[in-house]
């Protein structure tokens, strides 16, 4: 029988030997050219983890799936003018969770070559670490698509059904009902937020991405919930939504609310809260960021259902992971409203594709052509999304202050030399970074549109794939680059905000994605890099700033012997 491990309250430390934890552990996963950080080094597919958790015993609802994706066109995604609101209905929550957290496709290698889903959220080697728990209110259902299973009577939906806490089924496309909540709780939350919303709240499971990648899947987690809330905003927003991370929320206020207080897990299958979010209409300004502490106790009372299911048959612990994993509890903090520059958007090219169609298209290129270019033009327009703006999506979800910036390795864009360049996100970081980079860096920049600065020209495509651990994606692509965040003074301060650097490289990564689909090519995420070869190509000689991410955008090779299939191909036909 396979043991449990109970997940307790758990003692805070304090922030000194939080920093000293991070600094470690941060060190300890990093790729040398010497040594790779620790794994299992080979694939143990006699252990590999279910990609898709349940809560047994717990009632599930089926959720109806869209007929007609919301209109919307490219920029749709992240203005807010012309998206029109949805009513929070089964419908639109059931679209909401398809567009963000939902299958996009099956991939297969035939006869008999095994298969495999992909989701709308991308995911470190497509492990999907990621699960969705929501706290709804009661909610009408718009038709009676949603069933619930086992032929039980349409209850879930109605104007009766009681508020409750339900986790995503991806694989079903599903609610599973961990709890109902009462009336009152109900009334409580709406006076508090003073408008009509739910809450979703990103857990992960950290052993998903340890079966393959040891000690370094903590950090590939916290990547894929950046991606999760990027994609999380951009299906609130078609829908004419807003979410708004909940900021003063402490990680041990999410294990109340979501009943995870000594509740027992297959063994280091246990599921970490990282992040709540509170989605509402679009048109509401003020969220607070926080949750009301008689609310959040009385939660633990309620009477919880279902068990998490066993992902794998045996386990590896890394204790470094499981110890790191311990210290970065967040605290209650004071809520705070992150204010961004209020900058036009570069919208040219656009692309004539609709912002549901890109959504569901994205994919990641494992192979690129060494040819494809990309116009200046194009190349512009792509990385001034990745810029933070007010009420746009995905930024405006509010993580926190603007900390990354993207050392770019040009190789293919028409109309610039090739050469290693930076997108400044954030203006106020011009001296610091000029200081802590290569003094000989030219900082030339580029437009008055876009804070681009060519630092040094010359060809880097060997260097980008060495430094990805020699993979040819990073060189053979129009452009690859690495997420630079600035680290020490945010770790010092608040070592839970660790998890934000990787959480805004995520959201960028997301951002990636979608306008490469936009402009007719292909983005990959990159984990595997040597992390302080970056740094000695920047100049880098501490840890005031890291690479925490890269990316590679190009023309994709795509492989042929795979054959894709529709997202729901494998549920019943009167549900597709």
């Amino acid at each position: 029988m396979q043991a449990v491990m109970i997940v307790e309250s758990k003692k805070p430390m304090d922030t000194h030997s939080q920093r000293t934890q991070v600094y470690l552990y941060h060190d300890e996963t990093k790729h040398h050219l010497h040594r790779y950080a620790r794994s299992a080094g080979f694939l143990d597919w006699a252990t590999q983890p279910d990609a898709f958790r349940s809560w047994e015993g717990a009632r599930s609802i089926l959720l109806p799936l869209l007929k007609k994706d919301p209109e919307g066109s490219h920029l749709d995604l992240y203005h807010r003018k012309h998206n029109v609101f949805w009513d929070f209905h089964s419908e639109s929550i059931g679209a909401f969770l398809e567009l963000s957290l939902g299958l996009s496709a099956w991939k297969q290698i035939p006869p008999d070559g095994g298969r495999w889903a992909l989701r709308m959220n991308p995911s470190s080697g497509n492990l999907h670490p990621t699960e969705a728990h929501l706290i709804l209110p009661p909610i009408i259902g718009k038709t009676r698509l949603g069933q619930i299973e086992k032929d039980e009577t349409f209850a879930a939906f109605d104007s009766s059904a009681q508020g409750g806490v339900y986790h995503y089924q991806a694989y079903r496309h599903a609610l599973e009902q961990r709890a109902a909540l009462p009336a009152d709780y109900v009334r409580r939350l709406r006076m508090h937020f003073q408008t009509p919303g739910f809450l979703i709240v990103l857990t992960s499971i950290a052993w998903r991405e340890a079966w393959k990648y040891g000690e370094r899947a903590l950090r590939y987690c916290q990547h894929d919930i950046g991606h999760a809330l990027g994609a999380i905003s951009f299906a609130a927003n078609l829908l004419g939504w807003r979410a708004t991370r909940l900021n003063a929320v402490s990680t041990g206020n999410l294990r109340q609310i979501l009943g995870f207080q000594n509740r027992v897990w297959p063994s280091l299958e246990n599921e970490d809260p990282e992040v709540i979010c509170f989605v509402s209409p679009a048109s509401v300004k003020a969220i607070p960021r926080t949750l009301p502490d008689d609310w959040v106790h009385a939660m633990e009372s309620l009477s919880w259902q279902g068990q998490p299911s066993r992902l794998s048959a045996d386990h590896v612990e890394w204790d470094l992971l499981t110890q790191t994993a311990h210290v970065l509890d967040k605290p209650v903090t004071h809520e705070s409203s992150v204010g961004f520059e209020l900058k036009p958007m570069l919208e040219h090219p656009v692309s004539s594709v609709a912002a549901a169609t890109l959504i569901r298209r994205r994919r990641s290129a494992v192979a690129y052509d060494g040819k494809t270019t990309l116009t200046r033009d194009q190349f512009f327009a792509l990385l001034d999304k990745t810029m933070p703006r007010p009420d746009m999506a995905p930024f405006d979800l509010e993580i926190g202050l603007t900390h990354v910036h993207l050392a770019i390795f040009v190789h293919r864009v028409i109309g610039l030399p090739s050469g290693l360049y930076l997108l400044l996100r954030d203006a106020s970081a011009f001296t610091d970074l000029k200081r802590n980079l290569k003094h000989t860096f030219e900082w030339r920049l580029l437009s008055p549109s876009l804070p681009l600065y060519l630092l040094q020209e010359g060809e880097f495509q060997d260097h980008a794939a060495h430094i990805s651990c020699g993979q040819s994606i990073a060189g053979k692509s129009a452009f690859s680059l690495g997420m630079l965040a600035r680290f020490r003074s945010v770790v010092d301060v608040a070592p839970w905000d660790y998890k934000t650097l990787f959480w805004e490289c995520g959201l960028i990564g997301q951002v990636l994605y979608l306008e490469a689909e936009a402009q007719g090519v292909r983005g990959t995420g990159i984990g595997c890099f040597f992390d302080d070869l970056m740094h000695d190509v920047l100049g880098l000689r501490d840890n005031n700033y890291q690479s925490l991410y890269h990316f590679t955008v190009g023309g994709a090779v795509e492989d042929v012997r795979l054959q894709t299939l529709p997202a729901y191909t494998h549920l019943p036909a009167d549900r597709r």
